[in-house]
């Protein structure tokens, strides 16, 4: 990427010498002596921030010395200061399920800016692209010795279109790099190989120059690099295919919360119970849109692994990022994972000389501070369907108790009561369980019976220290005989080829394989949704008798109908629970004092008989991760195996569109695309698509797993000779729009409040009469009626899903009203040219007392409108009455005024490269 010499900063301009090189750099103890401000008591994230203000001021529109002193107004006033300013990360990551689209668009664009009579070459990324193909196997086969094979060879046969179209991508486009399937999770991949913590590039006179390693990725949980203090999260691919294209992401300069760790874990603890734990308190003080910093003498106790899980999670608890500055772990880590020693040293030498290095006297000024000691916290889960549902391990069973008595709307207070007096304070649900029969098998499940135990997901297999952990439960457990429950689905799915390397140098797969937990591929697998089917029995005996069966994966996101649509609880866990509870089966048992097993002597064994010591687990992680394990593992990372070599694609600078293609077409967004913008239009006489709850997540808006051939997916590919074996799953089709937007607002568990109880991505059509979503959305867009969206709030949660606002857009909605947006879904929004509103004065569609039935009018929007202008909205009622309110336009920055203009930001850069 070319540097921009700043205009008015080039006296800023450093030299430092480091492992040999000499390389300039923007420094901003320059800046502070240029008399720009006082930024000495920044906290690291923002000095990353400040420093590419630094880099690419040039006097006008894009950075101006104005923003780099609002960076010392933030400091003066307490650590507020919410200007905007535009940003250029360093580089872009991607994964395939939100990389295909993103690659569909640049196709498309170059189309359409040949229709404009301009030059195709132009749409190119003009910053590294790496994307890591990770989201596409799926659990077919598992508890075996040929579950991997298995499972690549179907990942292959299924997505042949697919891979053929992104090693297109990757002979047309400069800059772009595709990292194979089988490798790993692109997150993991980021923080054990791509990220360098400080980058080095060219500028237009040939000086290296050295900066702060940043990037934007396509996938919510860009975050984990923040524990090896690159600065990263997630946006929407339409957001970072912008990126890709040269222009700047628009951000208002955010609060940062100051996160104090003091102590260390205690023994039997995790860095999974750290996280929930983490996750909880953050949710509760309200992160969103904020950058989260960690920091205090707890950190000296905290390896990168640790830290890249809390930063992993920063979705999670609702932040930009999560992040860990440089310190003398940081430069281990690099070290530890095979990173050249000249690189290390740069690391150093820049964060010290510019000011990023946390030492012993690293105090600065936070927006807001919480505070924990790591010595408190206990071993513990998350569930039923938010990672945020904090459950010490001694309160789960209790908890579940009341999942299944909420569920089944049975009062289990007095039973509680009559408990407690005989000196039972443990509510269990025994009695109150629905169980069945499963065919041909000789046993039963029941409500909390657990038919997946998952350990999955960058968020923990990328910490040795949980995965070690996981091994010596596996170890001890086969010793004693213990096996997992027949019933439950076991898989293994590590987010590097690395794990697999120590797990074997220690002799723990073989033990994990005993009981059941063979590899099944380097993915996200369950996390995402890519669980694969259950024992066909399994499923008829829990949907036939409506069954609360139970799901614990070691991953991060646990929402309603994402890990399977058989299962109605889920859990987060550490590794080694999620082996333990395989090993019991069943979410009812107190997993800390009864028995998980019978052992081959035939006495109970316990969760404590199993568990390992924290200096076992140590032993074997200095013995097992190694150096040389990691530089073995990434020598060939983008050459492939011989399948992926193998895969055959066509050439050219655009693409040739199969026509009979069911995972990759041509979207519509371009076509027909005039030279000039267009008006902010206001929305006039709209209906009610859906009105919607709280905590509504990109998943309820666009799911990512399996759909059955009665949707209006299943029917659409139907209709095109595909079977359903063959269906695969929506975010393995997020090249095909026309599969995408019959799969919007199409989650088997979300409910549309205009309907009395359903659930499903259902609605009321123009005839008042139920149908689906899709269906009624036609039948708006023919007659030229727009739709609006009312929501709760945290509307947007979650993944960082383009789709769940692409699939708005083409459903024809031209406005979400919500108390509250989650901060990607709502720049996702904008990006395709959907306003997004929040409600004022105590208003929300329960106070209003919106049946959907409604006739919407949003004015304003119109002439000179100007950032989070209220506008008026006037509801008519079924009856004839009408009410006024005033609506927040969430359209938060001047440019996202010329993106809606455009009619979103693909369509602005597009106009723009083809004027230039």
């Amino acid at each position: 990427m070319p540097i921009i010499t700043g205009k008015d900063t080039a006296k800023t301009r450093r030299q430092l010498t480091a492992g040999g090189k000499t390389v300039s750099y923007y420094s901003i103890p320059a800046a502070q002596e240029a008399g720009l401000g006082d930024f000495s008591k920044l906290p690291a994230s923002l000095k990353v921030v400040l420093e590419n203000m630094l880099r690419f001021e040039d006097g006008g529109f894009t950075v101006s010395v104005e923003d780099i002193k609002a960076f010392a107004e933030w400091g003066a006033n307490g650590g507020n200061n919410p200007r905007e300013i535009a940003y250029r990360p360093a580089r872009v990551l991607m994964q395939d399920f939100t990389g295909v689209p993103a690659v569909v668009d640049l196709a498309a664009m170059r189309d359409g800016i040949k229709a404009l009579g301009g030059d195709a070459k132009k749409i190119n990324p003009l910053v590294p692209v790496d994307l890591v193909i990770d989201h596409s196997v799926m659990i077919d086969e598992f508890g075996n010795p040929r579950a991997f094979q298995k499972n690549v060879d179907l990942e292959y046969e299924r997505n042949m279109e697919r891979y053929q179209f992104l090693k297109w991508g990757q002979g047309a486009f400069d800059n772009f790099r595709v990292v194979p399937p089988g490798t790993g999770i692109c997150h993991q991949v980021n923080v054990e190989y791509l990220a360098q913590t400080v980058w080095t590039d060219t500028d237009q006179s040939g000086e290296t120059v050295a900066y702060p390693d940043t990037l934007v990725g396509t996938d919510s949980h860009t975050t984990m690099v923040n524990g090896l203090a690159v600065l990263g999260w997630g946006v929407g691919g339409i957001e970072a295919e912008a990126a890709m294209l040269g222009q700047p992401i628009s951000m208002l300069i955010p609060e940062v919360v100051g996160f104090k760790l003091t102590g260390e874990l205690v023994e039997g603890t995790t860095g999974t119970d750290l996280v929930l734990k983490v996750v909880q308190m953050l949710r509760k003080h309200g992160v969103v849109g904020k950058f989260v910093e960690f920091y205090g003498e707890g950190l000296d106790n905290l390896p990168i692994a640790q830290r890249s899980t809390i930063a992993n999670m920063a979705p999670e608890y609702g932040a930009t990022c999560g992040f860990f500055p440089i310190d003398g772990e940081t430069l281990r880590y690099l070290r530890q994972t095979g990173r050249d020693e000249e690189r290390i040293a740069l690391v150093e030498a820049y964060a010290k000389e510019n000011g990023f290095w946390r030492g012993a006297d690293y105090a600065p000024i936070y927006s807001s501070q919480l505070e924990l000691d790591m010595g408190s916290i206990v071993p513990s889960i998350s569930g039923p369907k938010r990672p945020q549902d904090y459950l010490p391990l001694t309160d789960a069973a209790p908890a579940f108790a009341k999942v299944v008595a909420g569920y089944r709307g049975i009062d289990i207070s007095a039973e509680a009561s009559d408990m407690a007096e005989e000196g039972n304070t443990t509510t269990k649900p025994v009695e109150i369980c629905k169980s069945a029969k499963v065919e041909g098998e000789n046993y039963e499940l029941h409500d909390g019976s657990v038919v997946i135990a998952s350990i999955t997901s960058c968020t923990n297999t990328s910490n040795p220290y949980v995965m070690i952990g996981a091994g010596l439960v596996a170890r001890k457990a086969r010793a004693l005989g213990l096996n997992r429950k027949p019933w439950v689905k076991t898989s293994l799915a590590p987010g590097s080829q690395v794990v697999s390397e120590y797990l074997e140098a220690a002799g723990l797969q073989e033990d994990l394989d005993a009981v059941g937990f063979n590899l099944v591929g380097y993915g996200c697998t369950t996390c995402i949704g890519n669980s694969g089917p259950l024992q066909p029995e399994i499923s008829k005996a829990i949907n036939e008798n409506d069954l609360i069966a139970t799901a614990v994966l070691s991953g991060n996101r646990n929402f309603e109908g994402r890990i399977s649509p058989d299962v109605r609880a889920n859990y987060l866990a550490s590794p080694p629970l999620v082996v333990a509870y395989a090993l019991a089966g069943d979410m009812n048992i107190d997993i800390t004092t009864d028995a998980i097993g019978t052992s081959k002597d035939g006495k109970p064994v316990y969760l404590k008989d199993i568990w390992p010591t924290n200096a076992e687990i140590a032993e074997l992680v200095e013995k097992t991760v190694t150096r040389e394990a990691f530089i073995r593992k990434y020598a060939d990372v983008f050459k492939g195996d011989e399948k992926w070599q193998g895969v055959e694609t066509s050439e050219g600078e655009t693409y040739d569109w199969p026509a009979s293609s069911t995972y990759i077409q041509n979207p519509p967004y371009f076509r027909g695309m005039s030279a000039e913008p267009g008006v902010i239009s206001n929305i006039r006489s709209a209906r009610v698509l859906a009105v919607l709850g709280d905590m509504i997540t990109t998943d309820h808006i666009s799911p990512a797993g399996s759909f059955k051939p009665t949707t209006p997916a299943g029917k659409y590919l139907t209709e095109r000779q595909v079977a359903p074996k063959d269906f695969n799953s929506y975010g393995s089709r997020r090249g095909n729009h026309e599969v995408m937007m019959r799969g919007t607002f199409a989650n088997i568990r979300i409910k549309n409040e205009m309907l009395d109880g359903v659930e499903g991505g259902y609605t009321k059509g123009p005839n008042g009469e139920q149908t689906s979503i899709y269906d009624a959305s036609m039948e708006y867009q023919a007659a030229g009626t727009p739709l609006v969206i009312f929501g709760g709030i945290e509307y947007g949660a979650g993944s960082s899903r383009d789709w769940a606002a692409k699939g708005t857009n083409l459903l024809g909605v031209k406005g979400v009203i919500a108390e509250s947006f989650e901060r990607i879904h709502r720049s996702n929004l904008i990006g395709m040219g959907v306003v997004p509103f929040e409600f004022t004065g105590g208003d929300t569609r329960k106070t209003l007392s919106l049946t959907g039935d409604e006739v919407v009018t949003i004015e304003g929007l119109e002439g000179d409108i100007k950032p989070l202008s209220l506008v008026p909205c006037t509801i008519e009622y079924k009856d004839g009455s009408k009410k006024t309110i005033q609506l927040k336009s969430r359209i938060d920055t001047e440019v996202e005024i010329e993106y809606l203009k455009n009619g979103g930001v693909l369509h602005y850069v597009l106009r723009n490269l083809a004027k230039s």
